[in-house]
């Protein structure tokens, strides 16, 4: 009697006990898709002309290497985002540009197949192909590379036993110096909004 005491108790504590949502030296590949949403009103040139950054949508990839229980390295990559530049509503440059962000993430030990996370990290943006059109067509456009703080959170739904799908939402502290012909004219500041939608597979 003792021993089915003993067993019973075991086998509740083993489907009450909380499960880990990631244990240590897993690995996680994401692929989906994030737009990139700058906040209003990003800077303003010399004149002074305010200018804006439209909002730009592409391929984002993240890697992530648990270095301990539920606690996760994160790299975020992504193919480039191309962003339209207008300043009072005449478009005056193009640019593309790459987001690679080094974030420490926390995801949360939950029952149910929805594991929320949260996540911090510094971000380092490049941007490339940077072109003056309309007005300044012919001149030389330049938009500094840029450092800041990145701020992450998500929810993963379960939908296998090494699947998930996710959604998450970052905000990266993104401001760079604009540049024309070499001299500087002013500051943009995107500051965006990340949204994204990815499936996320556990190595």
């Amino acid at each position: 009697m003792k021993h089915l005491t003993a067993l019973a108790l075991a086998a509740l504590t083993a489907t009450t006990a909380p499960a880990l949502a990631q244990e240590r030296g897993d690995v996680t590949f994401g692929i989906g898709l994030a737009g990139v949403i700058p906040e209003s009103g990003n800077g303003v040139l010399a004149g002074p002309t305010p200018i804006d950054v439209d909002n730009g949508y592409s391929l984002q990839l993240t890697g992530e290497y648990f270095i301990a229980d539920n606690l996760g390295i994160e790299l975020l990559a992504a193919w480039p985002f191309a962003h339209d530049i207008d300043s009072g509503g005449t478009r005056i440059g193009k640019v593309k540009h790459l987001p690679p962000t080094l974030s420490l993430q926390y995801h949360f030990t939950n029952q149910s197949k929805i594991t929320p996370f949260i996540g911090a990290g510094i971000n380092y943006t490049t941007f490339t192909e940077d072109k003056a059109v309309g007005p300044l067509a012919g001149n030389d456009l330049d938009l500094d590379d840029s450092w800041g703080l990145a701020l992450h959170a998500g929810l993963d739904y379960k939908v296998s036993d090494k699947g998930a799908l996710r959604t998450d939402v970052r905000w990266i502290n993104i401001e760079s110096d604009v540049k024309l012909n070499g001299v500087n004219i002013g500051k943009a500041k995107i500051n965006p909004w990340v949204f994204g939608v990815s499936y996320v597979h556990t190595f």
